[in-house]
């Protein structure tokens, strides 16, 4: 299958941009962030391993297709990043207020095969689905395509589509040149002092299961990194925002020419929690970020927050609360030590919809996968006075 390179040579350091943040706008602390009132909130999937057997949830996936709202994560009944690891999904036909039985789209069926959480496409009345996967324990991880059958209502298996560690972390975005563009990461067995960069997948027009293969380049000062990346695309202009291994703060790099060469994925100047995070373009050209940005707040992962630009503007401005570890909104699970991580996120209707984990306090990712609802005209950026 086709491969790109990433840039195999970082461009002049001094023009890698590192500014995700506008410096002359206020950068509060967790506390002193403002919370979102006018969020709805919903359970996709409540963990329950007494009921189902399942421990390990994670990685969730939404799409809206044929007026209903799709939902899928990886699912294990044993540890995390194993064989048995599975992808399942749940559908909502009353806008993610209730959601039908469990339902598989692969467990793996060849020896040693364990499919885990991707992501959803609709496009041109199909729904694809292209999830992570590996052999045994992380290696040899890749990507395959599934796609809906609409008259059985079975997923059809499409195999490979992408190899060389990718695993895919947000939905394809369609480019300006007809081409849709997949942000992930070049995975495998985890080590706490490897380099595992960020990387996108570029399709060949509406064909999904043609993809080219791009991991971006990394930062000499780059050390360590797991590099769940997320995108905003901008015409020919795409920004990769990425997780830190070495400090809690995001990674940025650049490309000008829809993804096919990049600057180096380099510390920026937005703090950002060592998790995946989920970006994009709001229909009012706002710039938009979820995961933990916070002043000091270290690898937290709470409160779960969003960072928004000012329309048509690649840098942010405005941070807002989605919610806090502890919620008294009584709809999802809520606790001093909790974490809302590996968030996504969908407009739909004038709403941007964020699906994420949230593991009670348990630890690890004993997930429960939840539901935020937030309208989009909530995410104004108020003016302020220059420092």
């Amino acid at each position: 299958m086709p491969f790109v390179a990433g840039l195999s040579a970082a461009r002049a350091q001094d023009d890698v941009p590192t500014q995700l943040w506008d410096a002359d706008a206020p950068l509060l602390s967790a506390n002193q962030i403002p919370l979102l009132i006018s969020v709805d909130f919903q359970v996709i999937k409540r963990w329950d391993k007494a009921a189902d057997g399942y421990t390990f949830l994670h990685g969730v996936s939404l799409a809206w297709h044929d007026d209903k709202l799709y939902a899928s994560f990886g699912h294990n009944q044993g540890s995390e990043n194993t064989v048995s690891e599975e992808a399942h999904y749940r559908v909502s036909e009353d806008d993610g207020q209730t959601w039908g039985p469990l339902q598989k789209i692969d467990t793996g069926d060849e020896e040693d095969l364990a499919v885990s959480h991707g992501v959803f496409l609709s496009n041109q009345g199909t729904l694809w689905a292209f999830q992570g996967s590996y052999y045994g324990k992380m290696k040899d991880v890749h990507t395959r395509a599934y796609r809906l059958d609409p008259k059985t209502n079975q997923w059809q298996k499409l195999g490979v589509i992408l190899e060389g560690g990718f695993w895919p972390m947000n939905q394809p975005v369609r480019m300006d040149d007809g081409n849709w563009i997949m942000s992930g990461f070049a995975a495998g067995p985890y080590s706490s002092d490897g380099v595992f960069p960020a990387a996108i997948a570029i399709s060949h027009g509406d064909d999904f299961t043609k993809w080219d293969l791009n991991h971006i380049p990394v930062a000499e000062s780059v050390k360590r990194m797991w590099g769940e990346s997320a995108i905003f695309v901008d015409g020919k202009n795409v920004h990769n925002i990425a997780r830190f291994g070495g400090s809690a703060v995001a990674l940025l790099s650049v490309s000008n020419d829809f993804g096919r060469t990049w600057t180096p994925s380099t510390p920026s100047n937005l703090p950002m929690t060592t998790s995946k995070p989920a970006a994009g373009v709001l229909s009012n050209s706002q710039r938009y970020l979820v995961c933990t940005n916070a002043k000091d707040n270290g690898g937290k992962r709470n409160p779960l927050t969003i960072a928004v630009s000012k329309p048509g503007e690649d840098q942010f401005s405005r941070i807002y609360v989605i919610r806090r570890s502890l919620s008294s909104r009584r709809i999802g699970e809520s606790g001093k030590n909790v974490s809302l991580s590996y968030p996504c996120a969908i407009e739909h209707e004038g709403k941007l919809y964020v699906g994420y984990s949230n593991n009670g306090g348990r630890g690890g990712n004993l997930n429960s996968a939840e539901l935020a609802v937030i309208p989009i005209e909530s995410l104004s950026v108020p003016s302020f006075p220059a420092k």
